[in-house]
C-alpha cells in the first residue's frame, strides 16, 4: 500500500467512528401523549404503561418521552387536553378511557392514537371494526362482550343471596357507562334484582346520590371504574359499610379501602399490553392494520373482612377463583 492510499484509509477509519457515533446520538426521540382521567399523578396505569414500553426496549429520555395530562375527576377537560397534545406534535396519544378516546378522534385524523382499554370501540364509532379497525385508532378493548357486566350482579348475588334492590353509582356524562348502565337495567331482572338510579355528574353529588338511593329502600352497591367515582372512593365505600349494603365495583381499589368485592378486566395488564401498539407504530405499522384486542385477564377480588362485617359466608365457588383481601 503506498502513502497516498495508506494516509487515506486512515482518515476514512477516523471519520467513520465519529460519524457512526453522530447517527446514534441522532436517533429520533419519540415523543407519547398519555391522556387519563383522574388525578394529576404518576400512578399504577402509567407506571404499567411505561413498564411494557421498557421491556421493548424504549427508554424515558434517551428515545422516548411521555407527555402526559390528566383531566381530573370529570370528562369535560378531556377535548382540550387532547388538542393540546396535537399542538404539542405528539407521534401517538394513548388513552385509558372510551371518553378519552372519543376525544382524541375529535382532536385528530392524522396522529395515531392507541387505547388503553375502551368500551364498545365498533360501536362507539371509534374503529370500523375490531379485525381491521381503520383510520389512526387501535389498541384494546376492556370490554369482552354481552355478559360481562351481568356475571358482575350474578357475583353479588351469590355473595349476598338477600339482594333484590341494587344502587348503581355512575356518571352519565361517561357515554361507555350509559352503555354499561342500560345493560345493568336489562339483565337485573332475570336475577331477580332493580337496579336503582344513583346517578353524579359532578363529585359534590356522589353522596346526595347515595342518599336517595337509601331512601329507596337500596340494600346492595355497584359503583363504576369512572374517575369521578375513584375521585370519590372514601365517601362511597364508607357509606356501603356504615350502612350495611353489600357491594361490587369495577376497580379493586374499591375493595382494598374496604369494599365487599370487585369483578374487573385487569386494568394494569391493558395498559401495559397498549406499549406493544405503540412500539408497532413507531416501528412503521399503520393503526388502521392493527387489530383490536380483547381482554386477556380478569380479577375477581373479595374482602373477607367486609364480608365478616357484613355476616356474609362467601361461597367457595367464588373464593377459589378470587383474589383475597382481608383477614379470615
Amino acid at each position: 500500500m503506498n502513502r497516498r492510499k495508506f494516509i487515506g484509509t486512515l482518515a476514512g477509519g477516523m471519520l467513520a467512528a465519529p460519524v457512526a457515533l453522530e447517527a446514534q446520538q441522532a436517533r429520533p426521540m419519540y415523543r407519547v401523549g398519555y391522556l387519563s382521567p383522574g388525578q394529576a399523578f404518576t400512578g399504577p396505569d402509567l407506571d404499567a404503561f411505561r413498564r411494557g414500553l421498557s421491556e421493548l426496549g424504549w427508554i424515558e429520555q434517551r428515545n422516548i418521552e411521555i407527555i402526559s395530562r390528566w383531566s381530573g375527576p370529570t370528562n369535560d377537560r378531556l377535548p382540550a387536553l387532547a388538542a393540546e397534545l396535537v399542538a404539542l406534535g405528539v407521534d401517538v396519544i394513548v388513552t385509558i378511557s372510551t371518553p378519552g378516546a372519543l376525544a382524541a378522534q375529535g382532536a385528530t385524523s392524522s396522529i395515531p392514537i392507541v387505547m388503553a382499554g375502551s368500551s364498545n370501540p365498533v360501536g362507539r364509532g371509534l374503529v370500523a371494526s375490531l379485525a381491521r379497525p381503520g383510520g389512526n385508532i387501535t389498541g384494546l378493548t376492556n370490554n369482552p362482550g354481552v355478559g360481562f357486566l351481568a356475571k358482575k350482579l350474578q357475583l353479588l348475588k351469590e355473595a349476598a343471596p338477600r339482594v333484590s334492590r341494587v344502587a348503581i353509582v355512575w356518571n352519565s356524562t361517561n357515554s361507555g357507562e350509559m352503555n354499561a348502565f342500560a345493560e345493568l337495567q336489562a339483565v337485573a331482572p332475570g336475577l331477580g334484582l332493580t337496579m336503582l338510579n344513583s346517578e353524579a355528574r359532578e363529585p359534590d353529588n356522589v353522596a346526595t346520590a347515595l342518599s336517595t338511593a337509601l331512601g329507596r329502600r337500596a340494600d346492595g352497591l355497584y359503583a363504576t371504574s369512572s374517575a369521578l367515582n375513584l375521585s370519590k372512593l372514601r365517601v362511597i365505600v364508607d357509606f356501603a359499610l356504615a350502612h350495611g349494603l353489600p357491594s361490587i365495583y369495577e376497580d379493586r381499589r374499591f375493595v382494598s379501602a374496604g369494599g365487599l368485592m370487585s369483578h374487573s378486566t385487569d386494568w394494569l395488564d391493558l395498559r401495559r399490553r397498549s406499549a406493544s401498539y405503540v412500539d408497532n407504530i413507531l416501528r412503521g405499522a399503520k393503526p388502521g392494520d392493527l387489530a383490536i384486542e380483547q381482554p386477556q385477564k380478569y380479577e375477581l377480588v373479595v374482602n373477607r373482612t367486609t364480608a365478616k362485617a357484613l355476616g356474609l359466608v362467601i361461597p367457595q365457588s367464588i373464593l377459589l377463583t378470587a383474589v383475597i383481601e382481608g383477614s379470615p
